[in-house]
């Protein structure tokens, strides 16, 4: 199992890892780090030969060259929120009332400090260009692949995407959806709503970076380090955040930063770490 940078402190509670940013344990001091432009990103999206559609709505924070995200729900944040973040510091939108923003905050920090690079432990993967549905499809092979081959039998999957459910009917592997929005999937599978009473069901967790936003990621990772099952995260939301957790439950990230995969149909790239080479 992969572990974080040489050096670098070991968290094992998000509260933890922003006491350690507060106290300068990454880096600069986030007291002198200002927020220079705060966006909200929405889409919806309904793929060509799917049944049904599904919207986004991110919150994304700039620092220097860095963005940090954090996906809510449609409608949710609100307005002010934009304002509250636009030239604090990141200290500061760590104190915020929102989880979001401390969320979009952190992330926004450690994509400064620790940006998705080998010497931080990331390796490149490539994604094409084309639809968006060939892309998902792209990014799903590279999310799915970092889960192990063998005795990976029934995928506890957490933020349902069709396509990762796709790709794992693909390689044949049992899976339980889990969304807290509940429905059904692309193939009328009902949608638990209730993740931690799957977890002793499973065998492997595939979980979104959406639980860190809001506040689902923690029993998650406790299961995982105890257990020593495989925790997969695929982030858009915290994807700075979630390497710092490797070694300690989480055993591969895959690193979306934005912009993302469906804002464009240009090529792309994002970021693995840990799981399968």
């Amino acid at each position: 199992m992969s572990a974080p940078t040489p050096h670098e402190p070991r968290v094992r509670t998000v509260d933890e890892l922003i006491e350690r940013v507060r106290t300068g344990d990454y880096g600069t001091d986030p007291a002198q780090e200002h927020i220079a432009v705060a966006f909200t990103t929405a889409q919806a999206v309904r793929h060509e030969g799917r049944s049904s559609g599904y919207r986004n709505e991110v919150l994304s924070l700039r620092l220097a060259g860095a963005v940090g995200s954090c996906a809510v729900e449609p409608r949710a944040l609100p307005a002010t929120a934009l304002d509250d973040c636009v030239g604090a510091t990141v200290a500061d939108l760590l104190d915020h009332p929102l989880l979001p923003v401390r969320i979009a905050a952190l992330d926004a920090y450690l994509m400064h400090v620790r940006p998705h690079t080998p010497a931080h432990g990331a390796r490149p993967y490539a994604l094409p260009a084309g639809s968006s549905l060939h892309r998902s499809r792209a990014r799903a092979r590279a999310v799915v692949d970092l889960l192990p081959a063998a005795g990976t039998r029934q995928v506890l999957v957490v933020g349902v995407v069709n396509s990762l459910l796709e790709r794992l009917r693909e390689r044949g592997t049992a899976y339980t959806p889990c969304d807290l929005k509940g429905g059904t999937t692309e193939w009328g599978e009902p949608v638990r709503v209730d993740a931690l009473a799957q977890l002793e069901h499973c065998d492997a967790i595939l979980a979104s970076g959406m639980t860190v936003g809001n506040g689902t990621f923690q029993p998650l990772l406790d299961h995982a380090a105890a257990t020593r099952k495989p925790l997969v995260m695929f982030a858009q939301t915290a994807s700075a955040v979630l390497p710092r957790f490797l070694g300690v439950g989480v055993s591969a990230v895959s690193a979306e930063p934005y912009p993302f995969f469906w804002l464009d149909g240009g090529p792309g790239v994002i970021h693995r770490y840990g799981g399968t080479r």
